[in-house]
């Protein structure tokens, strides 16, 4: 397997550390609003990560954190004239409910901000104590010229940003390049701490969340790509700076899905919520979409690409349910699969995660199932297929047929052989009332 590795730029051979285990860190949702369908990419792409890895023989520890503390929500609960306990809790449960009707599974283990904060006020005295780390006036800053190799994800120069515009200018810092790991604050969700009540900052709460989890150096970062400066670029600062390793082996970042060509952003307005996407269109209709593009590139999405994509997966579907009425009504029920087409759909996930490449395998098997005419065939392909949409969290709902479906559906095809459309279409829409069609 080859990976392309953010933090060398390189695509690299990949194994993970302990053999036939990952373990994978992805930084998930601020949990003050519902989510849109540019949050949505990394939740599909890194649900895919872990299902292959599992179909290939893996345990795999995927931890994707809960950040529920930060001035967002605090605003945000303010706003509403409710706690920000209540207003996490909500978008908490929003939130699963998203990932689950994305069809993606839930992370092995979400862990909440708010359950370490101890561990985070530790991990701050450690750096104060190692030199890494200062109180000054109503906040701890992290040294970061104390990093010798700081801004090597990132490609970041720090003499060449922009003080003022991407650096925040701020007196009470020795270096307008240090960042915050504690904030004191008499507003909102705050904590009792050496250096006063507040909260930690966004970097400190991941880097600590991932040593306590995992102890030690992981297989695989990943989230989305605006994420790599300055947040994943100071994850990396904490781990070196406390830990002298790595924080991860391979970084991994999903290219953004923008909206005409401009970012998605709440702030802007130019967002679809996932919920309200799902009210139109069918999730795997929104899969095939994100994963028929490269992880790693943008998409600009637009209402044309997703009806391109509804379009597929409608023909898909129609495709696979025909050959299951076939199947059924043989009750043809061995299964088998095509291992020359399964290599196939391996070489091309196992080379960088190129899922379009791998979907293009999926397509040339059902032109294969249409094309066959022994039942075998077909159900070979039918089963192969399933199976290939099923690591890329693609399923279809087939019901059951019962021996009355078979007859309906047998009287539809007598009706269209002998051309009584009217008697064929009044059945056809029982058959697709039915889950059959």
């Amino acid at each position: 397997m080859k990976i392309t590795n953010t933090l060398t730029g390189k695509k690299e051979e990949f194994k993970t550390i302990k053999e036939n285990e990952l373990s994978m860190y992805v930084c998930g949702p601020t949990v003050y609003n519902y989510i849109h369908i540019g949050n949505a990419r990394p939740v599909v792409f890194f649900d895919v990560v872990r299902r292959y890895f599992e179909f290939i023989g893996y345990k795999v520890n995927y931890v994707s954190n809960i950040t529920d503390v930060d001035d967002k929500i605090i605003l945000e609960a303010e706003k509403l004239k409710i706690d920000e306990k209540t207003l996490t809790s909500v978008f908490i449960d929003a939130y699963v409910k998203d990932s689950n009707n994305l069809g993606s599974l839930l992370p092995t283990q979400m862990p909440k901000a708010t359950e370490y904060i101890e561990d985070m006020i530790k991990y701050i005295k450690d750096l104060i104590e190692a030199g890494y780390a200062y109180h000054s006036g109503d906040a701890v800053y992290f040294r970061v010229s104390k990093i010798h190799d700081y801004g090597k994800l990132s490609n970041q120069v720090l003499e060449d940003l922009n003080v003022g515009a991407r650096i925040e200018e701020n007196t009470q810092k020795e270096s307008p390049f240090d960042f915050v790991v504690w904030k004191n604050t008499d507003f909102g969700l705050r904590f009792n701490s050496p250096w006063g009540e507040g909260r930690p900052g966004w970097h400190t709460e991941c880097a600590t969340m991932n040593q306590e989890i995992f102890k030690d150096v992981i297989d695989i970062h990943g989230g989305g790509s605006d994420l790599k400066f300055p947040h994943h670029e100071n994850e990396i600062a904490h781990a070196e700076a406390l830990h002298h390793h790595p924080l991860a082996k391979t970084w991994m970042h999903v290219g953004r899905l923008d909206m005409d060509n401009v970012k998605m952003s709440k702030s802007l307005g130019n967002i679809i919520l996932v919920k309200d996407l799902l009210k139109d269109y069918e999730y795997q209709a929104f899969r095939l979409l994100l994963l028929s593009h490269h992880y790693r590139q943008p998409i600009n999405y637009s209402t044309e690409l997703m009806e391109q994509f509804n379009h597929e997966w409608q023909r898909i579907k129609r495709a696979l349910k025909s050959v299951f009425i076939d199947i059924s009504i043989e009750y043809y029920n061995t299964v088998e699969y095509n291992e020359t087409s399964m290599e196939r759909f391996k070489d091309q996930m196992e080379d960088d995660f190129n899922i379009a490449n791998a979907l293009t395998v999926v397509y040339e098997e059902i032109k294969n199932m249409n094309r066959s005419t022994e039942l075998s065939e077909k159900a070979r392909s039918y089963y192969t297929i399933l199976k290939m949409l099923n690591i890329l969290g693609i399923s279809i709902e087939q019901k059951r047929l019962t021996d009355e479906d078979i007859q309906i559906y047998q009287d539809w095809q007598i009706a269209r052989s002998e051309k009584r459309y009217s008697d064929a279409d009044q059945i056809r829409i029982r058959l697709v009332e039915a889950g059959i069609l």
